[in-house]
């Protein structure tokens, strides 16, 4: 390792000193808490001089030292805590051990390389996401300290994993918050010119890794996916927010008689019919595409019924400020999918909403369920796959909820 693996300001020597207000709960982070917000951080000029992703020591307002923090002095977050080591190096030996403890973990789960690789905080790497799709990995730099350290971070990846690809989604919404551009690039090998078959559950997948959603697919519905499709045997299936077929193909893949997915997006609808013709399911797959609340209702009018149903839209509510609006919403996607379930067939309903916890959203789901005239069991409640670890002290990044309900004659 050579100083050229180190930027300048990652060095213990080097580094300036974030340090805490006496109201602050500095053993909160001693105990693993990891973000310091600015209402808690002293922000005078000298703190406010650092430049955005610089490595930092962390103090109390004791001045005592607490761990070594990423800082981003324009952002409500102010510091991200890296390492528990005041004097650690983050370089690329220090980047390899979290990847490879990471990556250990998956390998336990997996038998194919296809998963979330890196969770953020969880994985010890703040405002990182790593989905891995065989020999390409997707990148998402959240945060303005893993942007800085991008080129080592992507090296590191390579080194650990083998891939030969290495692609940088810069979609993210918290890249904003942090100052950052919008700009996707390739760090390692070419960009792959067509979507890329991902195996799950039995399905196959097409993911978009240069233009679909995120990092092109999502993983953490996996097991969710997985108890759909124990549900679906001949089965007639609706799965609404569909992207590229989620539920839709695992249902097909567990020996589903028809399935029916809805989307708003035509290029996802296309990846999820690739991906039943790529199964050889595609005599008994169809897709919709439209407003999913107006073709929910276009389907009651029809007289439509099904006996698996799966609604699995995106975050109504990103945040406290939209939790209220957002549980409306999610009332609402139960009140209208209802209906359209068979007598003793099974509704599905999914958030991936961290404002709205499992309580909240049980709550509305619960609601719209009985407005809709209809009487239920809920048999199952499921979260987000096992390489999309919690962070024990970080709700947000317990953030996936699907409740399923088996609805009575």
């Amino acid at each position: 390792m050579t100083d050229a693996d180190v930027t300048p300001d990652a060095r213990p020597e080097a580094r300036p000193v974030i340090r805490l207000k006496p109201k602050a709960n500095a053993r909160a982070l001693r105990h693993g808490s990891p973000w310091v917000y600015d209402n808690e951080a002293v922000t005078d000029r000298r703190t406010k001089k650092i430049a955005p992703g610089s490595i930092a020591r962390l103090e109390d307002a004791g001045r005592e030292p607490i761990g070594t923090v990423a800082v981003t002095p324009g952002s409500r977050i102010i510091a991200r805590l890296l390492d528990r080591d005041p004097e650690a190096e983050i370089n690329g030996a220090w980047l390899e051990a979290r990847l490879s403890a990471a990556l250990a973990h998956r390998e336990r789960l997996f038998d194919q390389p296809f998963y979330r690789l890196i969770h953020a905080e969880a994985d010890g790497l703040p405002g990182v996401i790593i989905d891995r799709f065989g020999d390409t990995a997707v990148i998402q730099p959240n945060a303005a300290w893993a942007e800085a350290l991008l080129d080592e971070l992507a090296s590191a990846l390579a080194r650990v994993t083998g891939v030969t690809t290495i692609l940088k989604n810069a979609g993210g919404r918290s890249r904003l918050l942090e100052g950052l551009d919008q700009e996707n690039a390739v760090l390692l090998g070419t960009a792959p010119d067509a979507p890329v078959e991902v195996p799950m559950n039995g399905a196959t997948y097409l993911a978009d890794l240069t233009g679909g959603q995120k990092t092109g697919l999502f993983y953490d519905q996996r097991p969710n996916h997985a108890f759909a499709a124990g549900l679906s045997k001949d089965a007639r299936v609706l799965d609404v927010f569909s992207h590229v077929g989620g539920f839709s193909l695992a249902a097909l893949a567990g020996g589903a008689a028809t399935a029916l997915a809805v989307d708003g997006s035509a290029p996802a609808l296309e990846l999820a019919q690739g991906g039943a013709q790529a199964m050889g399911a595609e005599a008994r797959f169809d897709t919709r595409k439209g407003d999913a609340f107006d073709t929910l209702s276009a389907l009651a009018e029809e007289g439509a019924q099904f006996d698996v149903v799966i609604c699995d839209p995106p975050a109504f509510a990103p945040n406290k400020k939209a939790l209220e609006a957002g549980l409306r919403a999610y009332e609402r996607v139960a009140r209208l999918a209802a209906p359209l379930v068979a007598p003793g067939g099974y509704l599905g309903l999914c958030s991936c909403s961290h404002a709205a916890t499992i309580e909240k959203f049980r709550a509305a789901s619960i609601r719209g369920i009985g407005r809709a005239g209809r009487q239920s069991q809920l048999i199952h409640t499921g979260f987000a796959g096992a390489d999309h670890p919690t962070h024990p002290q970080l709700a947000e990044s317990s953030y996936l909820k699907s409740l399923f309900f088996r609805m009575l004659p």
